[in-house]
């Protein structure tokens, strides 16, 4: 087995993401020799202990940090701030700082100034996911086949860089780099965006009479099926993440909204090729994924 890439790990917040790394970390051997985990209340940390995949518990996020030499911020990005003021006296000398947020310039704006010197911070994304959240919530396989795209500042330094990288592969993804400003446009489209729309018509269905609403749910075909797993999702991480790239999200919505604008005139004026190609790109797109294995 190869030698552990750090000594302790902390994870601040354990949901879906954070659960499933320690669950793997706990299962190789090879990630780290001790996990700490940090959260909110003490109900989620004795059940952290109950599910066996954590060395330690800490309700203090700065105790929870010291002495780990990689410490990974995986709370919904709008606490980010006010976390990285809280451990930031307590981070050894050394520490990797990382995360797992969905949105990287919010990221880097709201932590980065509060790092002290000697701590390099390593931002990344793994784009892996399911619409559960909690401690319960994570595996050892989410992120096989995946990728983790890892977004660090100019000038961050390189042995930290890949040391994230690595931890990823050993975690089953695969690593790419990509700059932040990048990663939030294109991450704006291919998940922001379908979140909204989903969230979007499920509220749409809500607002039905009740006859309607009773039938929408009786009745739904696996198009709605699809829209209510997405909107399924934690309720605050969604909210952070639009809030945290507004400009993207809202970039994207309006070219989507004009792009159904156009697929209305269409079905409107019974342009039939029109329609059709749209569709097609549909499952041009789709085809692209399987062959991929993103499907």
């Amino acid at each position: 087995m190869a030698e552990p890439l750090f000594e302790r790990i902390a994870f601040l917040g354990i949901g879906l993401i954070g659960s499933s790394v320690a669950r793997i970390a706990r299962e190789r051997g090879d990630i780290a020799r001790e996990i700490v985990v940090n959260a909110r209340t003490q109900k989620t940390l004795d059940r952290v202990m109950e599910l066996g995949f954590a060395d330690r518990v800490e309700l203090d996020p700065g105790k929870a940090v010291e002495g780990a030499d990689c410490v990974m911020l995986c709370a919904p990005v709008g606490a980010f701030a006010d976390l990285a003021a809280k451990i930031a006296p307590h981070l050894a000398q050394g520490a990797v700082l990382t995360d797992v947020g969905s949105t990287k310039q919010s990221v880097i704006r709201d932590v980065g100034p509060l790092i002290p010197a000697g701590v390099h911070f390593v931002p990344a994304h793994p784009v892996a996911g399911t619409e559960y959240s909690g401690p319960d919530s994570g595996f050892t396989t989410l992120f096989q086949g995946r990728w983790t795209l890892v977004t660090p500042p100019p000038g961050t330094d390189e042995v930290s860089v890949e040391k994230i990288s690595e931890l990823w592969r050993r975690c089953g993804s695969m690593v790419e780099r990509m700059e932040a400003g990048h990663h939030d446009r294109v991450l704006a489209i291919v998940s922001h965006l379908p979140h909204l729309i989903a969230f979007t018509i499920c509220g749409t269905a809500d607002d039905l009479a009740d006859e309607s609403r009773q039938e929408v749910i009786n009745f739904a075909a696996s198009g709605f099926r699809d829209f209510t797993r997405i909107a399924a999702s934690d309720p605050v991480m969604w909210r952070d993440i639009f809030l945290n790239n507004r400009e993207a999200v809202l970039e994207m919505l309006q070219r989507f909204m004009e792009d159904a604008q156009g697929m209305a005139r269409a079905i409107r004026w019974g342009d039939a090729e029109y329609i059709e190609g749209m569709v097609e790109r549909g499952r041009k797109i789709r085809r692209s994924l399987i062959q991929q294995k993103q499907a």
